[in-house]
């Protein structure tokens, strides 16, 4: 072979490799670090199934474990040819680089933030049958039962450095009570373990809740936001009778680093039109979500914002996991 057909081949065979990256030939899947059956899962399977018109067949993947951050960590040192992309969240992105003392990801330099999904407040609830024999109607009644049973009580959560977790870590130390805590692999085990009786509360995402809360399985204290929400409109904000309290919780679609500009660019085009389109709105209406707006370089902003933030919040509650 001449050294011009030499050089040629290994021109070819260098185009071949980077389309190969930038056009992978694996289905795209969304890997949710949480089981199935909680609002990221779901949603990742709303905007799957909206966004296959654009992008092909989406598989939807379930790796839970760490409080999210086994399925981040595989989407972060995914192959470029495995086309994965992570249902993230707050715990994932700004919650576990401060919590846990080795996180195997870099939550800003491993990832390329894609599409917010979604805001939503976190909501106290309690087991509706317990609180009625325990004269529980409303947040101070519970701080009230909380310190004259100190210790006695158990607070449930999605896991280790879950949002829920460091919400009642916040709750403890703002009404200076104490409860012991519970942690459970994601949202709907640990409202089970509600239901059942096994916890006294559980600050849980709103959207996970409300079935419960709607059949009166349920009740709903206080919401974690500043201001009400308007799926329930008669709960008031944990933060009218617990100064300081203010957590939300969100989770959108992030890439590899890797993954080059205008597949990003693509990717984030398909999602965001099956989050907004009459269909994937009405699903997540259903959920008491509202779709959100930001994208790429703005979703890529307000990570970084979260991201402080939670340094902040946690080194102040001084919350730490080994």
């Amino acid at each position: 072979m001449s050294l011009h057909s030499k050089l040629f081949s290994i021109l070819l065979a260098g185009a071949a490799t980077a389309a190969l990256a930038q056009n992978p030939s694996a289905p795209l899947t969304i890997v949710v670090p949480y089981p199935a059956g909680g609002p990221l899962d779901i949603s990742a399977r709303i905007v799957a199934e909206g966004a296959a018109s654009q992008l092909g067949p989406i598989a939807v993947e379930n790796k839970p474990g760490a409080g999210g951050g086994t399925g981040a960590d595989q989407v972060a040192k995914a192959p470029k040819t495995s086309n994965q992309l992570l249902m993230g969240a707050v715990a994932t992105h700004a919650v576990n680089p401060w919590l846990y003392k080795n996180v195997p990801y870099n939550a800003i330099k491993d990832f390329k933030p894609i599409a917010l999904v979604a805001r939503t407040p976190n909501v106290l609830v309690v087991n509706a049958a317990q609180a009625a024999k325990l004269g529980i109607k409303t947040t101070p009644d519970l701080v009230q039962y909380l310190k004259k049973n100190p210790d006695q009580a158990k607070y449930g959560s999605g896991g280790n450095g879950s949002i829920g977790h460091i919400s009642a870590e916040m709750f403890k130390s703002l009404t200076n009570t104490k409860m012991g805590h519970t942690p459970f692999q994601g949202s709907k085990p640990a409202l089970t373990a509600l239901e059942s009786g096994q916890v006294l509360m559980v600050f849980d995402n709103l959207a996970s809740a409300l079935p419960q809360i709607q059949s009166g399985k349920l009740l709903a204290l206080g919401v974690t936001t500043l201001n009400r929400n308007e799926a329930l409109p008669n709960v008031p904000s944990i933060n009218d009778s617990v100064q300081g309290f203010n957590v939300s919780t969100w989770f959108g679609l992030f890439a590899p680093a890797s993954l080059p500009d205008a597949d990003a660019r693509r990717y984030a085009t398909a999602l965001s039109a099956a989050m907004h389109s009459p269909v994937g709105k009405e699903k997540f209406k259903k959920m008491g979500i509202t779709p959100e707006e930001l994208t790429l370089d703005g979703f890529a902003q307000f990570v970084r914002s979260e991201n402080s933030k939670y340094e902040f919040l946690i080194r102040a509650a001084k919350i730490k996991i080994d």
